[in-house]
């Protein structure tokens, strides 16, 4: 099964003083980078689109539902600032399913680097650029990231 962590694509400047900031919408960069996503895994067998409830992470999977014909969910677990514990029984949740959760880049790092303190070896590049998924593997009940892709560039 193959999970993938997906950071929200591009969606313009963010205002730490504007409380409306979960209600940011993609910009033009973010909706081609949408769109991509969208025809890079329309052939892959996702059983769940899981997002932030922020709404740059719906509309960055919204194409990919479209396509799939498969509902993208809310989870507060996939907020911006959500704590570790919390995300990472998500992964859990899906570890084994084929699968996308689409989330921030705070949270996206972190879920990495406990990957890793587990013993996760990272091949090439890591990051975590908007628009960006990292591809897990799930084998022999471990996750291993087989790499790392990158979208149109923001």
């Amino acid at each position: 099964m193959t999970l993938y962590l997906v950071r929200h694509a591009s969606a313009g400047t963010r205002n730490d003083a504007d409380p409306s900031d979960r209600d940011r919408v993609l910009d033009p960069t973010g909706h081609q980078q949408a769109d991509v996503l969208a025809d890079w895994l329309q052939h892959e067998p996702i059983t769940a689109l899981v997002a932030s409830p922020y709404r740059r992470c719906v509309q960055t999977l919204d194409p990919l539902g479209k396509v799939l014909g498969v509902d993208v969910v809310i989870d507060e677990r996939l907020a911006e600032g959500a704590p570790i514990e919390s995300s990472w029984s998500l992964v859990e949740q899906f570890a084994e399913q084929t699968a996308v959760l689409c989330s921030h880049g705070d949270v996206i790092p972190d879920l990495i680097r406990r990957l890793q303190l587990r013993g996760m070896q990272i091949p090439g590049k890591s990051g975590c650029a908007k628009g960006s998924a990292w591809v897990l593997q799930h084998w022999d009940g471990e996750l291993f990231a087989t790499g790392l892709y990158t979208s149109v560039k923001a």
